[in-house]
């Protein structure tokens, strides 16, 4: 009789660290997964001196000769 309770409960164990194990994975993946869609994320939004230069251009802040001008001088 003791033998049937101590099976069990060694049964009960094994699947308890098996659900543990998968839960931890999928909260390393998700974590993964967060951190790098964001740092792919921050690379995107990086701009450009000539995308600075068009708005700037496009503000009104710059006119068209000196829009021309600084575009050659970066390209």
């Amino acid at each position: 009789m003791m033998q049937g309770i101590g099976h069990g409960m060694g049964f009960g164990m094994g699947w308890g660290w098996i659900i543990g194990l998968i839960v931890l994975v999928l909260v390393i993946w998700v974590i993964v997964r967060s951190v790098g869609s964001a740092s792919s994320q921050s690379l995107n939004k990086e701009e450009t001196p000539l995308d600075v230069l068009k708005k700037r251009y496009a503000r009104g802040e710059i006119d068209k000769q000196e829009f021309e001008e600084k575009k050659r001088d970066l390209l």
